[in-house]
């Protein structure tokens, strides 16, 4: 079955990335989902897996977030023995990284190639606003266009008030309530996907994500656990990321429900995620101010009249704390790996 990869963003860009690999045994394709080592990846002539090349993984053990990953576009290679390989990973035009567990700060890229992430918050039992705000700065950082999605708008009596409200903690972007039990908000969700545009779902355990995927796609494509009633969180979160073609075009990425999230060196993001309270910064008389007690603080003057709430300043300098220390750890681990020797060089296409 032939299937146009321009449905799903192939275009002049990856065409010319990928150009000085077009060979008889080599084809593009969009990884659909990566899962220890084999990737399930969509080319013109249908869906194939392929294992990862000796190159990738040379990559990978230098910089793990050089891994496959949903969105991404790679290049594959048939070999006589039927194999199928996974040889490169195209240049990324997005990607939605977040730090992980070791000391480090290596990431972990949850999606590439989206150029929407949006961020779901279900209004229902209430919206976490520092979890919005740092799911933000993350989506700000992605490189793609964030979108702020409030699921299970029909539990409230006014979900546009909760928009309202939300809104204030992201400066320039969209707020969309959603319910899919009513159909409210999904044409207007459709509207930013569409043929070629991919959008990246970003959001706890019990958000409601799969529950968009299906109500997009039309069908049942992701499993949807139950809900309990007290949290509103869901029994089982998504353990890996996986990317959805439409009907009609385009594709989302479900990833997984997120507890916490760390932030690696997202300064960019964070300027943005927090415009209000950087825009307050760049006022103030000077260019070192720490905000607390210094005369001409344009920022301590917003908390005096009330027009920046404390917790929204409290929130950007924990974030900011997180990203200093984070930029100094990846700085010394990029260090070390400078004064390693290089690993041996890996057969290429």
């Amino acid at each position: 079955m032939s299937y146009p990869l321009s449905q799903l963003g192939w275009d002049d860009r990856f065409a010319s990335s990928f150009r000085r690999f077009d060979r008889p045994d080599s084809v593009p394709g969009r990884v659909l989902r990566a899962d220890r080592g084999i990737c399930t990846v969509l080319t013109e002539s249908g869906v194939t897996r392929a294992t990862l090349g000796g190159s990738v993984m040379v990559e990978a053990a230098r910089d793990p977030s050089a891994l496959p990953s949903a969105g991404d576009w790679v290049v594959l290679r048939h070999w006589p023995d039927r194999r199928t390989t996974l040889e490169l990973v195209l240049p990324r035009h997005t990607t939605l990284i977040r730090r992980t567990a070791d000391k480090d700060s290596s990431g972990q890229v949850l999606a590439a190639n989206m150029d929407v992430v949006a961020v779901v918050e279900p209004i229902h039992p209430e919206p976490d606003d520092a979890r919005v705000e740092r799911l933000l700065a993350l989506a700000w950082e992605s490189g793609a266009d964030p979108l702020l999605v409030l699921t299970k708008s029909d539990t409230s009596r006014d979900p546009a008030a909760i928009a309202r409200q939300l809104g204030e903690l992201a400066p320039g972007v969209p707020v969309l309530p959603v319910s899919v039990q009513q159909g409210r908000g999904l044409n207007e969700l459709r509207a930013r996907i569409g043929p070629g545009r991919t959008v990246a779902l970003l959001g706890r355990s019990g958000a409601g994500k799969s529950t968009l995927v299906n109500a997009l796609a039309g069908t049942s494509v992701m499993p949807v656990q139950e809900i309990r009633d007290a949290d509103g969180k869901g029994r089982h979160t998504t353990a890996y990321r996986n990317l959805v073609p439409l009907p009609g075009g385009g594709a989302v990425i479900d990833t997984p429900g997120i507890r916490g999230v760390g932030l690696l060196d997202t300064g960019g993001g964070l300027d943005r995620a927090f415009a209000d309270v950087t825009g307050l910064a760049a006022r103030c008389r000077f260019d070192d101010c720490g905000h607390e007690s210094e005369p001409g603080c344009a920022v301590q003057t917003a908390l005096a009249d009330g027009s920046l709430p404390p917790r929204r300043l409290e929130s950007w300098r924990k974030l900011r704390r997180e990203v200093e220390v984070e930029s100094g750890r990846r700085s010394a681990r990029l260090a070390r790996q400078r004064r390693s020797p290089a690993p041996p060089s890996s057969r290429r296409l």
